[in-house]
Formats: C-alpha cells, structure tokens, sequence
C-alpha cells in the first residue's frame, strides 16, 4: 500500500520535474473596486513579478488615458505562484489512499462473510467430528464446550469492533456528505 503510493509519487515527481515551470504556475492577480460609472473587475494574467502592475495586467484599460492613474492607485495586485507538481503528487497520493480504503470496503463486504461463514463451518465440522470420534461420549464435553466458548468469544469481540468501525465510518461518511464541506 505505502510502497505503491511512494512509487506513484516518485513517477510522477520524474515525469513532472523534468519539465520547465508552466505558466499556469505564475499570475498576477488585479482586483479593482467600482470607479465612477465602471464595475469592479478581477483581472488575471501569466506576467513576471516585476510587471505585477495595473498597467501590465488591466487588459484592455476600462477608463479613457486621464483617469488611468486614478483608476490603477485603487487596484490591488498580487503575484502568486504555486506548484503544480505538487498538486499532482498530493492528488494522486490522496486517491491511492482513497482506493485503497475503497479496496478494503469490498472486503469487508464482499470477502470477509464467505471467510467467517466457511470458518464458523470449518469449526463445527471439526467440533461434530470431535464428538463423533470420542468413544466415552461424556468425557471431553467440558473441553469442547470450553473451546467452543473461547472461539465464540474472541469472533464476538472482533465482530463487534468491526461493527462499531462501520458505524463510525457511515457516521463520517454522513457528516461529509450532509455538510457538503469542499476544499478548495
């Protein structure tokens, strides 16, 4: 599990790193309020960080050559940069986890009742075949029921701690999709 997520995460780290920096990675962000008659408006644009102005990224200038100045002193830009390789390994390191959470569900219900059917079979079996080959029918009863018991036991708590894993994770599972929560 953990190898087969670092294994993704150094494929794609190969793939990725070996290329130049998008543009996509960089921006200069512009946010300008309402000016006399004009809207407010965000502006977007892939410059470097010393053309990060109103006067590089205001594309095409809302207001007539006089009122630029007064218009640009009310914007506020921002360069911003991110990763985008990062953001590739960390989504796919997140649906590795996610599908092996997935795989793991299939088990719990598909798999893990036709093991425990055939094992508690298995154990009868064993148990009928026990009280058939004893020839003083009496004799080893307190053992087998001891067995039994102990076996009982140990299946009930498992069960059970599995039972309330479930309810916490439907629990969970609710309390996501109920409160629609989304990162961003």
């Amino acid at each position: 599990g953990a190898r087969l997520c670092s294994l993704l995460a150094l494929a794609a780290l190969a793939g990725l790193g070996a290329e130049a920096k998008n543009s996509e990675d960089v921006r200069c962000k512009c946010i300008c309020p309402p000016y006399k008659d004009h809207s407010g408006h965000i502006y977007n644009k892939n410059v470097s960080q010393k053309d990060c102005d109103c006067l590089h990224v205001v594309e095409p200038m809302p207001v007539p050559g006089p009122d630029v100045e007064a218009y640009c002193l009310r914007c506020e830009c921002k360069y911003e940069e991110r990763s985008s390789v990062t953001i590739k390994v960390t989504i796919i390191i997140y649906l590795s986890i996610l599908g092996l959470l997935l795989l793991y569900m299939v088990y719990l219900t598909l798999v893990e009742p036709i093991l425990k059917r055939r094992l508690l079979g298995h154990s009868q079996l064993i148990q009928s075949d026990e009280d058939i080959g004893d020839h003083q029918p009496f004799a080893n009863a307190h053992d087998v029921l001891a067995r039994s018991r102990s076996r009982a036991n140990v299946l009930n708590k498992v069960e059970y701690a599995q039972q309330r894993w479930k309810l916490q994770v439907q629990e969970q599972r609710k309390s996501v999709f109920d409160h629609h929560v989304v990162l961003s």
